[in-house]
């Protein structure tokens, strides 16, 4: 009797030290004696260190690689202005249109001095061509085909001009009709409908959301080890590591005066990112790599701000330890403290505590 009752007070003595550990994830290990036979199969992993980036992050802001301002290259009055600040523009859409009076008059005298020039042209040519087949007779002398091959050549440059004063014409109308030279966003109207414009005055500005860039300042001490090795990226949220690599990154070979520091450009790949310009965003620079104990981030059990993960024995002991971690890379975390190389973990931690309670059940039980 005495003997059972001891052995009583040891299993619910080792049961309340486990359910503690448990919930102290890993201040003081619980470790779980295996049921009779064999444990259900547990997916697990050896960890080890790998050699990862390591990087440097600073802030940088997001700016548009195309962006501009439409100025008038003709005059005229506006009468037309289909999009608005904030507005979708799909490329090749008409944003400004002027009335076109002057420049389809012009057009047309143009067109008018061609078809002189031409009735004058085929003249002199219809003269030379007479006057050639007369002189080859010998019937006139030399002066006289020579006037009228003067004649046929200055009708050929009048007609050229007449064809160029045509062309510059249809240039100038089709100046009056402004088009998005790009998809992209209205960022501001410089005019309004019924306002008169002259050559060179600004009437819309946009810029495009297809291809972004991000301009960053970094200090001189660390421009050395960003140009060996020229990887950046864009982080995107930092609690998942979302991010975007850089396409190209371009430093510029001068620093500034004042904070002696460099301009470092990220080329983004034209895909969606959700940025924004004028957006200032995280940017990590790569600058060498290190050696880093790493885990899957799905491994993870996480109670309130304590991280923990589950190992197990040689003789397939499950503990629940704390873990301290660092960075994250992808989808895995880098474990500053509480584990080390070698060790194996299990993969999926709520198989291990499922195994753990069926351990336990089966050991009181007994």
């Amino acid at each position: 009797m005495k003997a059972r009752a001891a052995s009583s007070l040891r299993v619910v003595a080792l049961a309340i030290a486990a359910a503690a550990a448990l919930a102290a994830c890993g201040k003081t290990p619980s470790t779980t004696a295996p049921a009779a036979g064999k444990l259900p199969e547990l997916e697990t992993s050896v960890i080890t260190l790998e050699r990862v980036p390591l990087e440097l992050v600073w802030d940088g802001v997001v700016e548009a690689v195309n962006q501009a301002t439409l100025s008038a290259q003709t005059s005229g009055r506006v009468v037309e202005l289909p999009y608005d600040v904030d507005d979708y523009v799909p490329a090749g859409a008409v944003v400004v249109r002027f009335t076109d009076v002057e420049q389809q008059s012009g057009r047309k005298r143009a067109e008018a001095l061609v078809a002189s020039a031409e009735a004058a042209s085929k003249s002199a040519e219809a003269d030379y061509a007479r006057l050639s087949e007369i002189y080859a007779r010998k019937l006139i002398a030399k002066a006289d085909l020579d006037k009228a091959t003067e004649r046929r050549d200055a009708s050929r440059a009048a007609l050229d001009s007449a064809r160029a004063a045509v062309r510059e014409a249809g240039q100038a109308v089709d100046y009056t009709v402004i088009r998005a030279p790009y998809s992209g966003i209205v960022t501001q109207r410089h005019v309004q409908v019924g306002e008169s414009v002259r050559p060179g005055q600004p009437l819309i500005s946009g810029v495009s959301l297809g291809q972004l860039r991000v301009n960053v300042n970094v200090p001189q001490s660390d421009i050395e080890a960003i140009r060996q090795h020229k990887q950046a990226a864009v982080v995107l949220d930092a609690a998942t590591d979302k991010r975007v690599a850089a396409k190209a990154v371009v430093l510029f070979p001068y620093a500034d005066p004042q904070t002696h520091s460099f301009k470092v450009r990220l080329e983004l790949p034209e895909q969606e990112t959700g940025l924004n310009p004028g957006m200032t965003v995280k940017t990590a620079f790569v600058i060498g790599d290190a050696e880093r104990l790493l885990v899957p981030a799905s491994a993870l059990v996480q109670r309130s701000e304590v991280s923990g993960i589950y190992i197990v024995g040689p003789d397939n002991a499950i503990t629940l330890l704390q873990v301290r971690l660092g960075h994250r890379f992808g989808d895995r975390i880098e474990v500053l403290s509480g584990l080390a190389a070698g060790t194996r973990i299990a993969n999926d931690p709520v198989a291990a505590s499922l195994v753990v309670a069926a351990s336990r059940g089966g050991s009181n039980h007994g």
